[in-house]
């Protein structure tokens, strides 16, 4: 999802000469120090890359950066995790890209495998229920904030506001799948590029953003690698690979736990959430909602909500809210016995994010030799532009989708919580108006909850 991008420096600072080629070495140390610091969500983790990636390291430009961006975004699964997967891959071949995301990635599993303890050990101690009632509303802030950040880059004409508003239709009043939501917002990008070249270009049509920042070790002419360059043999070792890491390890869990086996579960169900979930975290979750708390009962709709809060105020991308899911699924349902606990929720969180980052891994590695080949082609930039313009409106239901639980708990027949609101809206000032982090932001509406809840129980006594 596209991330609010900076002006462009001036043109008589940017610096002369591309910068000196960047070891593996050095890339590692980049990709765990990002793994750490990713935080604010798709829109935040993609600002940061631009920030450093474009902007101060000049290892990227602007154009292919995007362009990658944009390959990302019609892909299902996290983008931020895939376009670093990409650009490692770019830079250092497949070791490069596997190394960029899986540190992308395993720093927050970790993080969340420590919290999830503490909330399944802890949650229902009034301290950390009263965080948990602060930061809720929080999160719908943040999740509202996110379609405006994505929203200010993609929808840069009229054609474009009309593709994200149909989308939102789509999906709140028709309750449209979003593959067919991103099918058809693909068409129209697809012919209307036709008729109108200047709608659908990289950006939205106005003016995409220009380098500005100097030129890149990977510039806007800079030839395409040896190693990204399109083979066949190439793509049907990739696919082999992935497939035989799959297969390897579902049959894993089939000869320990059996068919109906809740990792076994876990592991089919994810890998459908990988496959047919597009739009990144934010359209992911509604599908992962459907099938963890209402198909499967691993944990409640609360939890959900909970475990969304978790994964806002750890790094990484935001879909890792399934470790999440497969921590209290594997704790809840006592997958290795009721004195193992915490042992069937890690084992259920890792084997979650296995299956739901892996078919992203396969996806780059494979693919990303086709796009390499598409710089400057409206034809394929096109449809990308429009699907971008399309998710904006899903986030927008997704937000409403979050109000609607934080707000009325219990359903519009139940009570309105006040308090939820106040913090939502306080929130959202915060976030539009005076611009406050991702972190600052949490912790202060996880004070203010904590307040409310500890005076509540004085009151009661």
């Amino acid at each position: 999802m596209t991330a609010p991008i900076p002006a462009t420096a001036d043109s008589a600072s940017r610096p002369p000469v591309p910068p000196a080629p960047v070891s593996f070495a050095e890339a590692f140390r980049f990709w765990l120090k990002l793994g750490f610091i990713s935080f604010g969500g798709p829109a935040g983790q993609i600002a940061i890359m631009h920030t450093e990636l474009v902007e101060r390291r000049r290892w990227i430009s602007e154009k292919r950066f995007l362009h990658a961006l944009n390959y990302c975004m019609v892909l299902p699964g996290p983008e931020a995790q895939q376009l670093a997967t990409y650009i490692g891959w770019l830079m250092h071949r497949t070791w490069g890209g596997i190394v960029a995301g899986a540190l992308f990635v395993l720093p927050s599993l970790f993080i969340l495998i420590a919290l999830s303890w503490i909330y399944m050990r802890y949650g229902d101690v009034p301290l950390v229920a009263g965080v948990f009632f602060g930061i809720k509303p929080a999160v719908t802030a943040l999740v509202l904030h996110a379609a405006h950040r994505i929203g200010t880059r993609a929808l840069k004409n009229r054609w474009m506001w009309g593709i994200a508003a149909a989308a939102f239709v789509a999906i709140f009043a028709f309750d449209a799948p979003f593959p067919a939501i991103v099918l058809a917002a693909a068409l129209i990008g697809h012919f209307g590029a036709r008729a109108a070249p200047q709608v659908f270009a990289l950006g939205g049509g106005h003016g995409s953003a220009k380098a500005g920042y100097g030129p890149a070790l990977i510039d806007d002419d800079t030839p395409t690698p040896a190693h990204a360059r399109f083979s066949r043999s190439h793509l049907v070792k990739i696919l082999a690979v992935g497939l035989g890491l799959w297969l390897a390890a579902m049959a894993a869990l089939v000869a320990t736990q059996g068919w109906q086996g809740t990792l076994t579960t876990m592991g089919w169900f994810f890998t459908k959430a990988a496959l047919l979930t597009f739009g990144g975290a934010y359209a992911v979750l509604p599908y992962v909602y459907q099938g963890a708390v209402e198909q499967h009962q691993w944990l409640s709709g609360a939890q959900m909500i909970d475990g969304l809060a978790l994964g806002e105020t750890t790094p990484g991308p935001l879909i890792m809210v399934v470790a999440f899911v497969g921590f209290v699924g594997g704790w809840l349902q006592q997958v290795f016995g009721p004195d193992s606990l915490f042992t069937a929720g890690a084992v259920a969180a890792s084997v979650v994010t296995f299956f739901t980052f892996l078919p992203s891994f396969v996806f780059i590695l494979a693919g990303g030799p086709l796009v390499e080949s598409t710089h400057g082609k409206l034809g394929f930039t096109a449809p990308l532009s429009a699907i971008t313009a399309a998710v904006v409106g899903v986030i927008l239901n997704l937000a409403l989708f979050f109000a609607y639980h934080v707000l009325w708990p219990q359903g519009f027949g139940g009570a309105f919580n006040a308090w939820s609101a106040v913090i939502a809206v306080a929130a959202g000032v915060a976030l539009f108006r005076f611009r406050v982090g991702v972190m600052p932001l949490l912790g202060a509406c996880a004070l203010a909850g904590l307040a409310i809840t500890l005076i509540g129980l004085l009151l009661a006594r």
